[in-house]
Parts: structure tokens; C-alpha cells; sequence
């Protein structure tokens, strides 16, 4: 099993590049199967969770091909409307597959996703969609077979702005009779961008981002090209590793409405931001200054994927920080692994206190989740002394070769693969 072999204290520098949202591209991916046709993803990262979402396309009959980050996804061969059982437990977000296939093939049979354990993530509101668009369900207690002969718009009412419930009636809706209106659906950029998808397809889909999607549905959809948005999660994930240790980086390629609810932490810490159309310069201070409060929250609020690297961070800072967890409640568990580093960290239910030392020293430590993991990452980037942080296998579902990045930037950081270190530097070529 690979594990990172970090040596901290190094200070950061120089321009790092993001690479597309995971969280955009496994629902486009998924979207794909409903397009009569050949559709090429543009910008789509080469990551664990995308190599699933891969292997169950071609599973269920689509021809995919892979060039760099470009994939080609041709849905027309599809033969089947049956998921693995071991790769719907890989990742979570593989119940996105539902809406697609019940709306493209008339049916589908999946198990329960599995992923991080983070917290439930119960899958009642994408079943409860799908019935009110007049899908059957049955379930057996570990796997939903789900069956329409058409479906048909109908308003739905989300009792939370759930992203992966918003994604499956949006991309189940898309080709259906009439009009679905979702009230209080999720807002979130990677919510818009699979409406963009799905619009340059065909789709009649209206107010993607706000308060009430409309969506009108179509006979058919068309092949298109479409290039994914920049990972939002990973520029906050840079912004942490550069403010714990008191570094000055450039992140190219961002979108700063999408940064823009982590921006006031970070302008609370002591940072200095400067923004250009598509970039973000960021300046940490020697030592970072404590956040009052984070409350994380759906988009436009502070995103629950970037709390942990900001928690690391603020082990640093000089005073108590509080982060008020609102989305999963089992998000903290990856704070007893920070606190090996020297952090002083107290979790009580949906909050954690964070008083702030001086140094951060060396451990071993384990990844318990994609983002916990990350934060061990950014956590040995600002400790004193040589860490080792395994399993991550997590942080590899949505970090694309995070070792070479860093490296890039000065960090000192080593993949080590079967008693092996490896890093790949890559050099920053002119265009």
C-alpha cells in the first residue's frame, strides 16, 4: 500500500495548476450514458473515483477512451443497466448512475454506494425523486432495482439542497415528458456545470445555481464536447499547504466566485489574496492568526470538503479557532491522526476547538477519508521533522498526483510504493 513520505518546514513557492472537479466529473460522466452518440469531457482529472467511473461505462456496454485528460464516452452500445455490487461500494457518488440509467435504459439494479465514512449519506431523497418522475423502486435491503416505462415531470421538493439528489433528478428529468421544478435544490458550481453539459446536449434546463431549477424535458440528447471546471476543493487544499507554512504560491486556473466562500477565513488568518481573472496569488503570514468561526454549509457557504486542510492549517495559528461541522457527523475523524502531530484539537458533537500551538512535530498517520486525508498531508507539510501518512488510497480518489504538484511548489514529499520512493517532478514548460 503507498504511503507519503513528507519532510516539513519547507517553505512554498512558485505556480501550481488545478486540475478538473472530481465532483463535476463522475455526474457528467454518468450524464453521458443518456447522449445518443460520442461525447468528449475536456479536463476531466485521472483519479481513482474517475477510473471507476470509468470501468462501470464499460461495464455497462459504452465504448471509453482515454487521451490525457480528455474522454471520449460513446453511450450508444450500451447492453446493460446492472452495477457491480464491489464497484458501487468503491465510491459514494456512484448512486449518481441511477437517474441515468432509468432514464436511458428503462431500468436499473444497483447495490448501495459505499466511500468514505464520513457520515450517512442516505439515498431517500434520490429514491423519493425518482417516484414522484414515476419510477418504481423495490429494495431488498442491499440493492435498489429501479424501473419506468417513461417519466414524467412533476415538482419535487428537496428537504435539503442535496448535490447528488439535485444531479440524479436533473440528469433523470432531462429526458422525460413535461416539467420538473426542484425547489430548494443544491446550488453548487458543479451543479451548473452538469446543467451546461446537458444544455450543450440538448437539455432544457433553467436556473442551475439558484434557488429553483427548472427543467423541461427533451425526446432526445445530442453528442457534445465539454471541458470540466477547475477544482475548487483542490485551490483550497494549496491555499492551506501555503498558509501553514507561511508561503506565498500562485494557483492558476481558478474561478473566484467558486473560491470565494473560503476567502474570509483565509483573509482572517492573516492572508493576502490577489486575485486576477483566473488566477489567485496567496501570502501567508510567519504565523497564521485564529478564525472566530467556520460553519460549514451548502453552497454559497463554506464548503464541508475544504473544512479538514483548513483545520490543519489553523493548528498553527495563534489563538482558538472553531469549526462547526453542519453537513456529515463523522467529518472529525480524522482529528485524533492530526492531533499525533502535536495539534491540540477537542471535538464535542458538531464542533471542534482548535487552540493553536507554535510548532506542529513529526508522525506516522493514517488517511481515514479523502479529505481528512489531505489535511495529514497539509498538516506534515508545516510540522518539524520527516512524517509518513498512509492509506491514501483515500486522497488519491480525488488529489491527481498531489506528490508532484507539491514537489513542484518545494514541497518535500515522496510517494513511496511497495518499500520504493518515487516523485515525479514536472518541469514548467513555456508555451
Amino acid at each position: 500500500m503507498d504511503t507519503f513520505k513528507i519532510t516539513g518546514g519547507t517553505s512554498l513557492g512558485g505556480s501550481v495548476r488545478l486540475h478538473g472537479a472530481k465532483n463535476s466529473a463522475l455526474p457528467i460522466l454518468a450524464a453521458s450514458i443518456l447522449v445518443s452518440g460520442e461525447c468528449i469531457i475536456h479536463n476531466c482529472p485521472n483519479l481513482s473515483d474517475v477510473r471507476t467511473t470509468i470501468k462501470i461505462l464499460e461495464n455497462l456496454g459504452c465504448r471509453v477512451t482515454q487521451n490525457g485528460s480528455d474522454v471520449t464516452v460513446n453511450a450508444e452500445t450500451i447492453d446493460s443497466s446492472d452495477i457491480d455490487e464491489e464497484m458501487m461500494r468503491t465510491m459514494r457518488s456512484s448512486i449518481i448512475f441511477l437517474g441515468s440509467l432509468v432514464s436511458r435504459t428503462g431500468q436499473a439494479s444497483i447495490f448501495y454506494p459505499g466511500g468514505c465514512e464520513i457520515g450517512t449519506r442516505p439515498v431517500d431523497m434520490h429514491l423519493k425523486a425518482l417516484k414522484s418522475l414515476g419510477a418504481a423502486i423495490c429494495e431488498n435491503g442491499s440493492s435498489i432495482v429501479c424501473t419506468a416505462s417513461s417519466l414524467k415531470g412533476a415538482k419535487i421538493i428537496l428537504p435539503f439542497p442535496s448535490v447528488g439528489a439535485t444531479e440524479n433528478i436533473m440528469i433523470a428529468a432531462a429526458v422525460s415528458t413535461g416539467r420538473t421544478t426542484i425547489i430548494n435544490p443544491a446550488r453548487e458550481p458543479e451543479i451548473v456545470d452538469l446543467a451546461d453539459f446537458l444544455n450543450k446536449c440538448g437539455a432544457k434546463i433553467y436556473g442551475a445555481g439558484e434557488t429553483t431549477i427548472e427543467i423541461d424535458g427533451v425526446s432526445k440528447l445530442y453528442p457534445c464536447e465539454h471541458t470540466i471546471i477547475p477544482d475548487r476543493i483542490l485551490a483550497s487544499t494549496y491555499m492551506s499547504a501555503c498558509a501553514i507554512t507561511g508561503s506565498e504560491i500562485v494557483i492558476d486556473d481558478i474561478r473566484p466566485t467558486h473560491l470565494s466562500p473560503v476567502f474570509p477565513a483565509f483573509n482572517e488568518m492573516g492572508c493576502r489574496l490577489y486575485l486576477g481573472d483566473k488566477s489567485l496569488k496567496i501570502q501567508a503570514p510567519k504565523r497564521l492568526r485564529r478564525v472566530r468561526m467556520i460553519k460549514t454549509m451548502p453552497f454559497p457557504g463554506f464548503p464541508t470538503d475544504s473544512h479538514s486542510p483548513v483545520a490543519a492549517a489553523l493548528t498553527v495559528a495563534k489563538g482558538t479557532s472553531v469549526v462547526q461541522e453542519n453537513i456529515f457527523e463523522n467529518r472529525f475523524r480524522y482529528v485524533s491522526e492530526l492531533n499525533r502531530f502535536g495539534a491540540d484539537i477537542q471535538v464535542n458533537d458538531k464542533l471542534a476547538v482548535i487552540n493553536g500551538v507554535k510548532h506542529l512535530h513529526s508522525a506516522n498517520v493514517n488517511a481515514t477519508d479523502l479529505r481528512g486525508g489531505a489535511a495529514l498531508v497539509v498538516a506534515a507539510l508545516g510540522a518539524e521533522g520527516t512524517s509518513t501518512v498512509s492509506c491514501i488510497h483515500h486522497i488519491d480518489r480525488g488529489y491527481e498526483n498531489l506528490e508532484t504538484a507539491l514537489s513542484n511548489l518545494g514541497a518535500d514529499i515522496k510517494r513511496i510504493s511497495n518499500g520504493k520512493e518515487t516523485v515525479q517532478k514536472e518541469c514548467n514548460k513555456k508555451e
